[in-house]
């Protein structure tokens, strides 16, 4: 079954096309650029790339995956208002990840990352330990979770600044990062950081979905997780207008 992938958790834009059987989850197409400020432009054009790609039509399409986040508003909002749209327009059923889940699961080697190039089987070291997931929340604070060393969240996902995920991973023993975050802050979380993924990888994503795909299970709402209240308020009160 063909399944369109698509992320905006991160300044990572990603689109993918991946096939999912019987026998396990491959990558046919993928498309990432790195640009935290052109999600809604360029995710509908990766989209089509990926397509093209495989020669097929969106009406080919089975299912379709999408990163819930956290993540901030704008960028986050951009894929789940792509994939519920094209869910429903398409009449297939959409399903949500985690987009901290595809970052932490376990790296095989040989695997193709977002960015179409061989992932490193685990990084400088924590192979198979207790993972911390970071990426960059901005306002000097990351998303982050933790994760045991078959991919298992056993906390999180929260927001805070990076002295306090590290707190929370020497607290559960955390071994070795990963994920874009875990890059930016590595002086202050104090751990070996894994080279790839930096972001969510597609492919994991589809993984955590399949079971849900083949077993064709019905489509579920794409509720994203902010984690953050907003910044815009709606006023409490009203000012008079006559004196």
């Amino acid at each position: 079954m063909l399944v369109l992938v698509v992320d905006s958790s991160t300044p990572a834009v990603t689109a993918a096309l991946v096939d999912v059987s019987a026998d396990g989850v491959a990558l046919r197409a993928s498309r990432c650029t790195v640009d935290a400020r052109a999600h809604g432009e360029l995710l509908a054009p990766q989209v089509d790339a990926v397509l093209a790609d495989v020669g097929v039509r969106p009406a080919d399409l089975a299912a379709i995956v999408a990163g819930l986040g956290p993540g901030p508003f704008t960028g986050l909002r951009v894929g789940l208002v792509t994939a519920a749209t094209m869910g429903q327009v398409l009449g297939v059923p959409t399903y949500g990840v985690c987009s901290l889940d595809g970052l932490a699961q376990p790296p095989t080697a040989g695997r193709p990352s977002t960015a179409g190039r061989p992932s490193a089987p685990g990084g400088p070291s924590g192979e198979g330990g207790t993972v911390l997931v970071a990426s960059d929340a901005r306002r000097r604070e990351v998303y982050w979770a933790v994760y045991d060393g078959a991919g298992r969240r056993v906390a999180g996902p929260d927001v805070a600044a990076p002295a306090v995920a590290a707190d929370r991973a020497r607290d559960l023993a955390v071994t070795v990062a990963v994920g874009d975050g875990a890059h930016r802050y590595a002086d202050v979380l104090g751990l070996p950081v894994r080279d790839e993924p930096r972001y969510p990888d597609p492919l994991a994503l589809a993984g955590l979905a399949a079971a849900r795909i083949r077993a064709g299970q019905p489509g579920e709402p794409l509720t994203p997780l902010y984690l953050r209240r907003p910044d815009a308020v709606a006023a409490t009160g009203h000012k008079p207008v006559l004196r």
